[in-house]
């Protein structure tokens, strides 16, 4: 007799003659015949449930296909989980400007290496992480062959868009990156570097062939892939859907827990990553990642503290220091005559704008920015300091509106816009100074989800915020050639008629799109050539093409701006305007592979400007050769001769002991070897660096004060907001 069953052994039985009946019928007791071999010598093949499960795959033959053995499984969980790992590191080894490379494929080995070399194991806690994911995703599927896959395909994801976001930006994925990602998914192609088709091709047949492999052991394995079979009885079955559970739930549990702490000193988790040898480096994201793995260094990110509580932080603190800058704005305001709300204030931030002849190693035969460079010549201007290459618009956005500075949250909020501001009770802002949000307007020829603007503009108090979707639509939308993008003058083209409609003074909030990457030779008769200035080295024809689209960009930046203040020098009402770039495009691949070229890659152009109707045209104020945007509303005031609050009286302060400030740079650069790894960048007047170290005992002080200050609003009780520390004198 046979037996099946799905859950069974497939087993056969055999018994003696039955001559008593127990077969219920006649039995025939009649001897063998010759041709019927003796019943001892009878032999029947059997076939266990590791033969042949729920019919499982035949041979050519029709016999049941031999299951794998468990041995095998864990051997692949092993292998997937170490090449998921690699594959990722392949994403952040190329182009970086600390850890020179001859291949991505040995700069994901590194870390493999330093096992052996300097007993630094944060290979295995890149292991532990990921294949604690890859545990519960074979739990969930419970097949190997479909959970292997997933795993390699998105660690081939991963890695492709570190890459890109390397290429372009120098900055790994962020976890506030996934924000982007949620609202803008249909925009992500706009974002991918030029010549990057083949790239993206191979990838896809790389995870095609994945698939196509797991495809064939699933069909070769006679389980399939099974993990967790169930048993021929209840209690087996109810074991094994026991067994499952635990092995999603508790991988989730140590996961979410982990990253719960990872970015927290102290914590269970920063101390268990410390004994495995991480070493964070947050002021860098690429160097965390290549130094500690890219999950390492992106877990830590996920749950992100704010700032590190001032140890004098309380009330009765912040009562001091709101009375001691009182005091001091009321020194200042006795000098000067004019209100800041009495005019129109705009603050146009020009995408990725900037002097292409300042970069080192490039030459091109024309000026892009003859007009702006006029502009600068006669009026406060000078270089910003940028906290981005490549990206990272929001961040000087937020600084410029609020006054605060990237350089003293922790390294580990990488986006107030996606990370803080959603969450806050109280986010002062510059527009809010003009009282109704009638007065507060913006504009950006772009989609209003990015970086949460719409939602966030909300908060700050702007009443309207014009877009290309949404209940405000851009008016005008024209672009130039090829380019994807709106341009320039039609940017300027809306605000200005919202700024000429009324005779109400306002601020007015501009973020262009028109020189976003990428730059794919956009524009027809380009006159912009771009040459290499050293003959040692050779711009490549992505590079070169890249440049020169940008340069062309930049000229027709330079013209609509020049048109766009001359009409607004032919108002009756005062107009300020701040203009500034918000950080260089990520196209300079052969200036930025030299170090030395860090800071300068971080350096953007900047002026402040009056129409004659303001009585301020002209003014040059001191100290402006270089600044971060987070001063921007104190050398306004300055420039506009305009009362101030004590919050403006402070950053005033601040801005003459430190012209500008940003978070870390690869900072171990020519002339900088005495500017700790890792400290924020502090540049005097006259562009030089500054050690912390070697502070006096009033910046030291106003640096307190600073942290203080953006404690209280952004992370503290926000003791401040009632203490009158943002009302103009």
């Amino acid at each position: 007799m046979t037996r099946t069953n799905d859950d069974h052994d497939f087993a056969t039985s055999t018994t003696p003659h039955d001559t008593t009946g127990m077969t219920g019928g006649d039995t025939d007791n009649t001897a063998a015949t010759p041709d019927t071999p003796p019943i001892e010598e009878l032999k029947i093949e059997t076939t266990s449930h590791d033969d042949l499960l729920n019919g499982g795959p035949r041979d050519k033959n029709g016999k049941p296909r031999k299951p794998f053995a468990n041995w095998l499984y864990a051997v692949v969980f092993i292998v997937v989980d170490m090449a998921a790992v690699l594959i990722m590191q392949t994403g952040v080894t190329e182009n970086s400007t600390r850890v020179k490379l001859s291949s991505p494929l040995l700069g994901a080995w590194s870390i493999v290496g330093k096992m052996f070399t300097n007993l630094n194991f944060v290979f295995v806690l890149n292991l532990i992480l990921v294949g604690l994911f890859y545990l519960a995703l074979l739990m969930l599927t419970n097949r190997i062959w479909v959970a292997s896959p997933i795993v390699l395909a998105l660690a081939s994801v991963i890695a492709v868009a570190d890459h890109f976001k390397v290429e372009s930006r120098y900055e790994a994925i962020l976890p506030s990156d996934m924000n982007f990602l949620q609202s803008n998914t249909g925009d992500i192609v706009s974002f991918i570097p030029t010549g990057s088709t083949g790239l993206i091709a191979g990838v896809v047949i790389g995870i095609v062939v994945f698939i196509a492999l797991f495809v064939f052991l699933s069909h070769i394995d006679g389980r399939h892939g099974s993990m967790i079979r169930g048993g021929g009885s209840a209690r087996e079955a109810s074991l094994g859907a026991i067994t499952r559970i635990l092995l999603i739930v508790l991988p989730v549990m140590f996961l979410g827990l982990y990253t719960a702490q990872a970015g927290t000193v102290g914590s269970w988790a920063r101390n268990f990553s410390s004994w495995l040898g991480d070493t964070p480096s947050m002021w860098d994201s690429v160097y965390d990642a290549q130094r500690n793995g890219v999950v390492t260094s992106f877990l830590r990110q996920m749950n992100p503290d704010v700032m590190e509580e001032p140890k004098n932080y309380s009330e009765a603190t912040m009562k001091k220091l709101a009375a001691k800058y009182a005091a001091e704005a009321k020194t200042i305001n006795a000098s000067r005559s004019n209100n800041l709300t009495d005019s129109t204030v705009v603050y146009i931030l020009s995408e990725s704008f900037s002097d292409p002849s300042r970069v080192p190693g490039i030459k091109l035969n024309e000026d892009t920015m003859p007009n702006i460079r006029s502009i600068k010549q006669g009026t406060t201007s000078g270089l910003m300091l940028s906290s981005g290459y490549g990206g990272g618009t929001a961040n000087l956005e937020y600084m410029g509106l609020t006054g605060l500075s990237m350089a003293n949250f922790s390294s580990s909020l990488t986006s107030p816009y996606q990370q803080l501001v959603p969450s806050e009770s109280w986010t002062p802002t510059i527009n809010q100074l003009w009282g109704s949000s009638a007065n507060s307007i913006a504009f950006h020829p772009y989609e209003p989800s990015m970086y949460s603007r719409a939602t966030n503009y909300k908060k700050f108090g702007f009443s309207h915020f014009y877009a290309l979707e949404g209940s405000d639509i851009i008016k005008y939308q024209s672009k130039i050639g090829k380019s994807p993008y709106v341009s320039d003058e039609s940017t300027y083209k809306s605000a200005y008629e919202a700024i000429s409609a009324t005779d109400s003074n306002q601020f007015v909030q501009i973020i262009t799109m028109q020189n976003h990457m990428p730059y794919k030779k956009w524009y027809s008769n380009n006159q912009y050539k771009v040459k290499s200035t050293d003959p040692d080295s050779r711009l490549g024809k992505t590079e070169t093409e890249s440049i020169e689209t940008y340069a062309k960009g930049v000229s027709l930046t330079d013209k609509a701006t020049k048109e766009f203040l001359d009409k607004l020098d032919k108002l009756d009402k005062p107009v300020t305007v701040v203009f500034y770039g918000d950080h260089l495009p990520g196209i300079y691949k052969t200036a930025s592979e030299d170090t030395d070229n860090s800071v300068v890659l971080h350096e953007t152009d900047y002026f402040i400007w009056s129409n004659k109707a303001s009585g301020t045209q002209g003014t040059k104020v001191s100290n402006s050769e270089y600044s971060s945007p987070n001063f921007f509303i104190a050398q306004t005031a300055e420039h506009m001769n305009a009362k101030v609050s004590p919050y403006i009286a402070f950053l005033t302060l601040m801005h003459e002991k430190i012209s500008a400030m940003e978070p870390p740079v690869a900072n171990k650069i020519q002339g900088w070897d005495r500017i700790p790894e890792g400290q924020d960048i502090y540049l005097d007047s006259n562009g030089n660096p500054m050690a912390e170290s070697d502070f006096d005992s009033d910046t030291k002080q106003l640096m307190e004060d600073y942290k203080l200050i953006q404690y209280d609003i952004t992370a503290g009780k926000g003791y401040l907001k009632s203490l009158g520390f943002m009302t103009l004198g």
